[in-house]
């Protein structure tokens, strides 16, 4: 952009704010953010819960070894309600939109929804796994970071 001596400096508006949960302590810690933010920016957040086929248990609760298909999904949904009903509790007062979607990769899935519902900020947790269990559970966050098109807050 050509000036004639003026500088114009655009600061980036974060009118949505996408934010990941999982139900774990870091996801609640990255609503926390989210939710101060959202209030300092007059910002309104995007919930999202992304189940994967993958998903062995929710956080705090042990599925069975063996387990039907019908009560898997009964099982997650459920789980998804409890855990944006509480990113909701976490954000009263700014304008909260949640969602949850079934998708076998959670960076592609949070990716998407950024685009999608027009986000400008993702504020997401890092469960901050190393060596061996990174590379057998692999890490989302680093996902996210790699194909992500706005920024990401990564708390910890």
């Amino acid at each position: 952009m050509v000036c004639s001596g003026q500088w114009t400096v655009s600061r980036p508006t974060f009118r949505n704010i996408l934010v990941p949960v999982d139900g774990s302590a870091p996801s609640r810690r990255a609503v926390r953010v989210a939710a101060a933010l959202a209030r300092r920016l007059k910002a309104r957040i995007t919930g999202l819960h992304v189940i994967t086929p993958f998903e062995a248990h929710a956080y705090g609760e042990v599925l069975p070894a063996v387990i039907t298909l019908e009560a898997f999904e009964r099982h997650a949904r459920k789980t998804a309600e409890r855990i944006l009903a509480a990113l909701r509790k976490a954000a009263a007062g700014v304008p909260c939109e949640c969602r949850t979607v079934w998708e076998t990769s959670a960076a592609d899935a949070i990716v998407n929804a950024a685009r999608i519902h027009r986000c400008g900020l993702i504020v997401m947790a890092s469960h901050g796994r190393r060596g061996l269990e990174r590379m057998l559970a692999g890490s989302v966050t680093q996902a996210v970071l790699a194909k992500s098109r706005v920024p990401v807050v990564v708390c910890h």
